[in-house]
């Protein structure tokens, strides 16, 4: 059986553990334990999370949280299925308005809650609400032509670019070692340094970019243009897979 093969912290996560004995009912939950972890995790980053932490926040001694989770991997992985809101329900809805919405959603969750990239595994999900928001991704793509395993594709493709662009503007949000050595506080900066540092000769299309502009006048780092744009290219991808899956062409991709 399924739950036979998960490890503990996630059949108790699926409510899939074994009956417990008969005993005094347990003052906490998986729940109440999560919420105060994420809250301190909001608070403090990764750094203020500590199983005596979080035992102190639900008024408990570190101890008896052992009860509950095995260890501070466990309530991490808690952690990182919790912080998922329920997705947006795709009914009735064009599959690309609602996809663009779904990875739009994840990325400003991963922000809301950036500790979080400090503990993503790149791997399928297991958790239950993480797995809800790909059951959503594969629903609005009923109808489309496309087979289970593209579906499956597409979704991953979106959650990776969210990934990815959060940590793009958590990164440049927060500072970058060598940028700030650098003085390097926007992409304007960033360009000017690539003016001096980029031979025309060894980096001809590189040097031109920059050279006319590419990065000037820049505010910052991240524009949700260019989030925007990056989104545009998957979908227009997607929606040209559809179109040639209509057409009977499987060929391409």
């Amino acid at each position: 059986m399924a739950q036979d093969r998960l490890p503990p912290m996630l059949q108790r996560l699926w409510g899939r553990e074994p009956a417990p004995r008969r005993g005094p009912r347990p003052r906490l939950d998986l729940v109440t334990i999560t919420a105060a972890a994420i809250e301190l995790a909001d608070a403090e980053g990764l750094a203020g999370v500590s199983m005596n932490s979080v035992a102190t926040k639900v008024g408990v001694a570190a101890t008896a949280l052992y009860r509950y989770i095995g260890s501070k991997d466990d309530l991490l992985m808690l952690m990182s299925d919790a912080i998922a809101a329920d997705p947006p329900d795709p009914s009735g809805r064009p599959w690309r308005d609602y996809l663009a919405e779904w990875t739009r959603l994840q990325r400003d969750l991963v922000l809301k809650h950036s500790w979080v990239l400090q503990i993503t595994k790149f791997a399928p999900p297991l958790g239950p609400r993480r797995l809800l928001w790909l059951d959503r991704a594969l629903a609005a793509l009923d109808g489309t032509g496309l087979d289970d395993g593209e579906k499956i594709n597409v979704a991953s493709a979106l959650t990776g670019y969210a990934l990815t662009d959060a940590a793009i503007v958590e990164a440049a949000g927060t500072g970058v070692q060598e940028f700030t050595e650098a003085g390097i506080e926007s992409a304007a900066d960033y360009g000017e340094l690539l003016v001096e540092l980029l031979d025309p000769e060894r980096y001809p299309a590189a040097s031109a970019a920059v050279r006319g502009g590419a990065f000037r006048g820049a505010e910052g780092w991240i524009h949700d243009d260019d989030f925007r744009f990056g989104l545009d290219l998957l979908l227009d991808g997607v929606e040209q897979l559809i179109a040639r899956r209509a057409s009977g062409s499987h060929g391409g991709g």
